[in-house]
């Protein structure tokens, strides 16, 4: 049998529009992610939920004890599920995130959250390198637009070039109604 896991990787207060760093779709990407969760709890998956927060109290964004290192309403963990807090992209790095799936003989892992060219990236990549079959719900993901040599590059160009990336070498990347689909 085929052990699955969902980590649910920094869907937190932070990006919402009056957060410090608001994301494009964020809303949707939560609503996705919430159902994406409901399907997982029904089937009985390993869930995961991960926090980013910064390792100094002074930090400008996910700063220790704030609101904005709260894990969204619609996405909470529930009684039982596993919560890690993190300070860098890779939701591996400096966690027991491996362990957690190794304990529980996980073989496949599927990513959702935020940002898509950040965590989601890292998080994805790692997962693949460890060896897990990994999917990503790209529209259960959100990120925001960028800026490279003066150049303002879009949310929606930021996300593509990301989910195309994984998609090549990483993941397969899927969106909701065929991940629940299934």
């Amino acid at each position: 049998m085929n052990k699955k896991a969902l980590v649910v990787v920094d869907l937190q207060n932070e990006y919402l529009p009056d957060g410090k760093l608001p994301l494009e779709g964020i809303h949707a990407a939560l609503d996705n992610a919430a159902r994406v969760i409901a399907d997982a709890r029904a089937k009985g998956d390993l869930i995961i939920n991960v926090r980013h927060e910064s390792a100094t109290a002074d930090a400008p964004f996910f700063t220790q004890g704030t609101d904005g290192v709260r894990i969204h309403d619609t996405v909470a963990p529930v009684a039982g599920e596993a919560v890690i807090v993190k300070n860098f992209p890779n939701s591996f790095r400096e966690t027991n995130l491996k362990r957690i799936l190794d304990e529980n003989g996980v073989e496949e892992v599927t990513v959702v959250g935020a940002m898509s060219h950040m965590c989601i990236d890292a998080t994805t990549r790692a997962a693949a390198d460890f060896g897990y079959r990994t999917k990503v719900v790209h529209d259960a993901c959100a990120t925001r637009d960028l800026e490279f040599n003066g150049v303002t590059v879009p949310a929606l160009q930021v996300h593509s070039a990301l989910m195309s990336a994984l998609a090549f070498g990483y993941a397969a990347v899927v969106s909701t109604d065929e991940y629940l689909a299934g």
